[in-house]
């Protein structure tokens, strides 16, 4: 058995894990693909950065929302792993606005009692963003209101791909069984080992994909679809997509 504590991950040898995911219909974690700014921007005669700008009032009404509604857990996309083949300037100004926010909304989140998480890599990110990310997790990190988990230069299947690893090396190096590896102890591995998976996975901007997020954790997410673009993503639509929620009856497979 693979088991999982703050400092270190290691096998053990307990065959019970606690599953983090309830089997109710109370809805604890949203997942979010923040997509549209651009085509936005361009059907408004903006700048793609304008489009961004517009995104990230969004995201803060989207919080702001969920605090109200008593959502624990929010996790949003905000940079994919694959983004960075986009245009060198549009990346550029994309990672300033992020260095602005998070300077300006640090006080904010943390008076609103939000954690602020971010999943992904570091490694191609700058220093300023790096410092910037550490100081607001370690501000935010006792906050109990909403965890607010950012995803950043993420990939799932990147992410799958560094749990094996991580098996993988627990496996040669200490010659535990291979049959000690479950979906629980797997699941441990991952970034988000210490939330609850999605119930609710809302993809705006009329596209019907997932767009490598959050892909093991969504294997019995409910799914909300809507033609809008992020930046016009209201608490009204917000609304509608909890109420779908609500309507639905989860099986788990069952």
């Amino acid at each position: 058995m693979i088991c999982a504590s703050k400092k270190k991950k290691t096998l053990c040898s307990s065959n019970t894990l606690g599953t983090l995911t309830g089997m109710n219909n109370t809805l604890k974690h949203v997942a979010i693909v923040m997509d549209g700014n651009r085509r936005w921007a361009r059907n408004h005669n903006l700048s793609t950065l304008e489009g961004h700008e517009k995104g990230a009032e969004t995201l803060r009404a989207i919080v702001e929302e969920s605090i109200v509604q008593k959502i624990p857990y929010v996790t949003v996309y905000a940079f994919s792993s694959e983004n960075w083949n986009r245009e060198v300037h549009e990346v550029e100004g994309l990672f300033a606005l992020m260095a602005r926010l998070l300077k300006a909304e640090a006080k904010t989140l943390h008076e609103q009692g939000v954690r602020l998480k971010v999943i992904g890599s570091r490694q191609r990110l700058s220093d300023e963003i790096r410092l910037l990310l550490k100081d607001v997790e370690d501000l935010t990190k006792d906050n109990k209101a909403l965890q607010l988990t950012v995803a950043l230069n993420y990939g799932g299947r990147q992410e799958i791909v560094m749990a094996a690893q991580h098996v993988a090396r627990e496996v040669l190096e200490k010659g535990y069984p291979i049959e000690s590896i479950t979906e629980d102890t797997f699941g441990s591995f991952l970034h988000t080992a210490d939330m609850p998976d999605p119930d609710l996975f809302i993809r705006p901007s009329g596209e019907f994909r997932i767009s490598n997020f959050l892909l093991w954790q969504s294997a019995y997410a409910e799914f909300y679809f809507t033609p809008t673009y992020w930046p016009d993503f209201s608490r009204e639509e917000y609304g509608r997509a909890i109420a779908s929620y609500y309507t639905r009856q989860r099986r788990f497979g069952e």
